[in-house]
């Protein structure tokens, strides 16, 4: 993970769900449970390559409703603490898992670094996301922050669809 001191953490999201911490892990941490709930609403994820270890990484294929919209993405596991966190590095990527430029701007940072703990309390989980662009140029930063409240808006509609099939799994 990097530890540079004068990177800044650039998101905080909190969120409660009604579960325990370690179905919650398993949520984040498991193909079959991962590709079920994780992306915008409506989309399908196909899990390619799931390997949820230090050096690790998650390769998966995001498609909109009617097949229209095809996006890859990955991440680079940097830390994992069952059942308290996972860190990884999120970049979009092409098949093979190279990272590329966004679809929607040429401008988005190539890599975002995503800090999740989970605790415990009385039954339910208190999940802590934040994170925000690595090693950025003064560009990429601009068009992040432009697009902080789309991203909050986002991750508020992921985690409705995670809390929903939380549910389920009881």
């Amino acid at each position: 993970m990097n530890n540079n001191p004068n990177q800044p953490i650039e998101m905080a999201f909190t969120r409660v769900f009604d579960a325990p911490r370690e179905l919650v892990f398993k949520a984040w941490t498991e193909p079959g449970h991962f590709a079920k709930w994780w992306g915008p609403k409506g989309f399908s994820l196909e899990v390619a390559k799931m390997e949820v270890r230090p050096g690790g990484m998650f390769l998966g294929c995001q498609k909109s409703p009617d097949g229209s919209h095809v996006m890859w993405g990955k991440f680079a596991y940097q830390e994992i603490v069952a059942p308290e966190k996972v860190v990884f590095v999120q970049s979009f990527s092409d098949e093979q898992g190279n990272t590329i430029r966004a679809p929607f701007s040429g401008n988005w940072p190539l890599e975002i670094i995503n800090i999740i703990t989970l605790d415990e309390n009385e039954g339910k989980t208190i999940l802590t996301l934040k994170g925000g662009p690595l090693n950025a140029s003064a560009e990429e930063q601009a068009a992040y922050d432009a697009m902080a409240p789309m991203l909050q808006q986002g991750l508020e509609g992921t985690f409705d669809q995670l809390a929903d099939y939380l549910v389920s799994q009881k």
